[in-house]
């Protein structure tokens, strides 16, 4: 009979038999149910065969009623190469802690090299990263995504246009491309401040230069606000216009709003798996069973596993699944009336220049038709108007 894997898993014996009456004791064994296999004749009087570890007790006490030797050949199985194992326990409790520690200190960051920044731009960028905690020491789990991270950093640190993040190894690398401050050129100096466009002047505030326009005074895109030269014709000295032009302008924007809105809402509930992936092969670690939602979204987080550096065929997954529902938004001609003029004040924000402000609004047309709310709304605007054209000497 050939033994499977159980019988590894359990371990069994090699036994030899050996005096008058070993087929007799063959025999016996097999009456009181003992499982032996592979049993060979090595003479008249000897007998060899394998038999399970757990049935031994029951090879002993036949072994003592007959005048037959017993002797173990061999011994096979888990059973005994565990405690082979004991046997140099330490040797591979000391081995097992070694690459543990190897394997920590792989995912640690050891170094931060911001490239490409200058000094000043180097301090706001390492100040940065302290305060989202990204510092020598850190394990690399515990950190955002590499995306994260750039982004992060480009909002924190406005003197960059942008900034590449890497990691090689152990060591985070920081690629810094900063924002570039216009050169003033000699014959950049020479300029005149025009109207970027039409307006009623509200306020002209000069600093440098020659003021041509006066408060209350309509001007038209193009217009020369402030002029690049002093002086008189038979004496003029050019220099760079300064100031600002504050005017008064106009938009005019519109809106629709529906009365009934149909969405999806996060309602609270979300259900976290964790896995760790070997290749193709994905086994979960935390957060078993389906999460159960009709409707979801899901945000996934991916860490690589690192040893000496490289990139071993592991990878830590935490996926979160954030459950919504289906939910109807609905407003009355009035609400939906609101929500169109802040809606339409945004729009015309965003347009207008960041130091820009809505002095005034008059609503134009207002209308309510198949469930949607259309209105026209004219906006009045001051901002500052002027911007810089260079200036020939000459003209």
């Amino acid at each position: 009979m050939k033994n499977d894997w159980t019988n590894h898993l359990s371990g069994y014996v090699k036994v030899q038999v050996n005096g008058r009456g070993a087929t007799r004791f063959i025999n016996r064994l097999l009456e009181q149910k003992v499982l032996v296999w592979d049993v060979k004749n090595m003479g008249t009087e000897t007998v060899v065969f394998y038999m399970k570890l757990e049935e031994v007790p029951t090879l002993r006490v036949a072994a003592r009623k007959s005048e037959c030797k017993v002797t173990f050949l061999e011994r096979k199985g888990a059973y005994f190469f565990g405690k082979k194992l004991l046997k140099y326990s330490g040797l591979l409790v000391g081995l097992f802690l070694f690459c543990t520690l190897i394997f920590i200190l792989s995912n640690v960051v050891w170094g931060i090299e911001i490239k490409g920044a200058s000094p000043a731009t180097e301090h706001e960028v390492r100040k940065a990263l302290e305060e989202m905690d990204i510092k020598v020491g850190k394990l690399q789990f515990g950190l955002d995504q590499m995306e994260d991270i750039q982004k992060e950093l480009s909002e924190r640190v406005p003197a960059i246009t942008w900034i590449g993040v890497q990691l090689k190894g152990t060591t985070f690398e920081f690629q810094v491309v900063e924002k570039k401050q216009p050169k003033k050129e000699a014959n950049e100096t020479y300029m005149n401040l025009i109207a970027a466009k039409s307006g009623t002047i509200v306020q002209p505030m000069v600093e440098k230069g020659q003021g041509i326009v006066e408060k209350n005074q309509y001007v038209q895109k193009g217009d020369i606000l402030v002029s690049g030269f002093i002086g008189r014709e038979d004496n003029k000295k050019y220099v760079g216009a300064k100031g600002k032009v504050m005017a008064e302008t106009w938009y005019k924007t519109t809106v629709t709003v529906p009365l009934k809105t149909n969405l999806f809402v996060f309602n609270g509930d979300s259900k976290t798996k964790n896995t760790i992936k070997f290749g193709d092969f994905e086994m979960p670690v935390w957060g078993f069973g389906e999460h159960g939602f009709p409707e979801y979204e899901v945000e996934e987080d991916r860490k690589v596993f690192r040893f000496f550096g490289w990139e071993i065929p592991i990878t830590f997954h935490k996926k979160t699944y954030l459950s919504k529902e289906k939910a109807v938004r609905v407003y009355t001609e009035e609400e939906a009336a609101v929500q169109a003029e802040k809606m339409a004040r945004q729009d015309v924000l965003k347009l207008a220049p960041d130091d820009a402000s809505i002095i005034d609004e008059k609503i134009l047309h207002k209308r309510s038709h198949n469930g949607k709310v259309k209105m026209t709304i004219h906006y009045q605007v001051l901002e500052n108007i002027a911007i810089g054209q260079p200036m020939i000497q000459g003209d």
